[in-house]
């Protein structure tokens, strides 16, 4: 087996050991480190009952125990999606906060139980929370509201459901639901969110030209009336928490299609979000149609981080006395990448090295690795394999395994036989929605804890 890992020159991890302090809440994450969004599938299913949907486990607590735990891990935590409403959700069996879901009762206990597991050794738990708009499966529901009627055309083996412009009052009720999320997050223990305003999901689809062909105070015919929706949330958010609740957004630097977000839109969007005491943003990049999720260009491949000179735009663009602070997420892999983009950003956020190495900012920080684990070059290319992967990993670690390891040839070719039975299930489940968790691997898995980072 390789044990190969992303390299570079040899420089100290201290820059990213160092405490990030945020304004206006006051808060401090103990190092740069951030674990970016990813979906678990853990919480509780039902295709007919709505209402017992999204409901946290045992599975998932153990999952943010593992992320939290040790000096050294993730300054900031931030989780897969909360979705604000049991028909229009990211994924099946992601987490759920409506309206209607009171701060008491087994959803609520269960909310802080992850915030306790994860914040045990001073870790930042911020809850990402997000509604899919025109994103949502057609099996799930085959009415969307989106900020236009502007379908979106199957992607990755998915139909969506048929958009419509969303009136005043389905505004209203969006606007209810993040500022109920925050509150209830709050009262569970955590200790901020994050709004997801990126890869096209709702509040993105508001903010981009190609998505938004609104004529009335929603659309983007001005800056004000483009950002009109993300800014009633923020400020009913604001009405809904202490002073002390971390208010961040992941946002698209770029979207790599006609009439999307460019990095000038990034920009006004930033300095909005400054405006209305935000404590930080994660600059991410690409959509559904154009996921530029890639090391398409050698520069790219060479800096690592997919996002990088769209980001880096925004960054340099911002005022010099600016007081929120900026993540960059996307392909950041090596330790002299990381400390490398400490000059444009303040802290470094990563998604799936963090399913395959939960423990990465501990052994970086602590001097046991240079890098990341370097996955074989199937899973590295084929962004869905490397989804597969990253999603199973996660189920391992809930399940108090250690992941299985995406650089092994044997793991990986049992676990390519493991998708292709698991593909022909959810093709047999079809519309039931009834075959909805990861790609259970077959291969043999140590106990979590019991394998030393090389």
């Amino acid at each position: 087996m390789s044990s190969e890992r992303y390299s570079s020159e040899s420089v100290s991890p201290e820059p990213l050991a160092q405490p990030l302090h945020f304004h206006p809440s006051g808060r401090v994450s103990k190092n740069r480190f951030l674990k970016s969004p990813m979906a678990e599938a853990l919480a509780s299913w039902s295709p007919k009952v709505p209402s017992e949907r999204g409901i946290p486990n045992d599975e998932l607590v153990e999952l943010y125990k593992r992320w939290g735990e040790g000096k050294n891990s993730w300054g900031v935590i931030i989780t897969g999606n909360i979705d604000i409403e049991f028909d229009a959700l990211d994924g099946l069996a992601d987490m759920v906060i409506t309206p209607e879901c009171p701060p008491e009762g087994e959803r609520f206990e269960a909310f802080k139980k992850i915030s306790a597991a994860a914040k045990v050794d001073g870790s930042l738990i911020v809850a990402q929370v997000t509604h899919p708009g025109r994103q949502v499966q057609a099996r799930l529901n085959p009415v969307a509201i989106s900020a236009s009627d502007v379908q979106l055309e199957p992607k990755m083996g998915m139909t969506f459901g048929k958009p419509h412009a969303a009136t005043k009052d389905e505004i209203a009720r969006i606007v209810e639901g993040f500022a109920h999320a925050a509150e209830y997050l709050h009262k569970a223990g955590f200790d901020g969110i994050e709004l997801h305003a990126a890869h096209g999901y709702l509040i993105s689809q508001f903010l981009s030209r190609t998505t938004n062909k609104r004529t009335d105070e929603y659309g983007p015919q001005t800056i004000e009336s483009r950002l009109r929706l993300v800014s009633e949330i923020a400020r009913a958010i604001k009405a809904r928490v202490p002073a002390d609740f971390i208010v961040s957004a992941k946002l698209n630097s770029v979207e790599f299609q006609d009439g999307g977000v460019t990095p000038a839109d990034a920009n006004e969007l930033c300095e909005r979000l400054e405006a209305l005491g935000f404590d930080f943003v994660e600059l991410s990049g690409g959509t559904y149609e154009a996921l530029g999720m890639g090391y398409e260009k050698e520069s790219t491949q060479k800096r690592e981080g997919f996002f990088l000179e769209w980001a880096e735009t925004v960054t340099k663009s911002l005022s010099a006395d600016h007081k929120m602070k900026t993540y960059i997420v996307g392909g950041l892999r090596s330790l002299g990448a990381m400390v490398k983009a400490l000059d444009s950003f303040d802290g470094i956020a990563i998604g799936r090295p963090a399913a395959a190495e939960p423990r990465l900012p501990i052994d970086l920080i602590e001097g046991r690795i240079q890098g990341a684990l370097k996955p074989l070059g199937d899973v590295e290319a084929d962004f869905g394999l490397g989804m597969g992967v990253a999603l199973s990993q996660i189920s391992q670690v809930a399940k108090g395994k250690e992941p299985v390891r995406h650089n092994d040839p044997v793991a990986i070719e049992t676990f390519g036989r493991d998708m292709g039975e698991w593909y022909q299930n959810v093709v047999k489940d079809g519309p039931n929605m009834e075959y909805i968790r990861a790609i259970q691997y077959s291969g043999p898995l140590a106990p979590y804890g019991t394998v030393a980072s090389k």
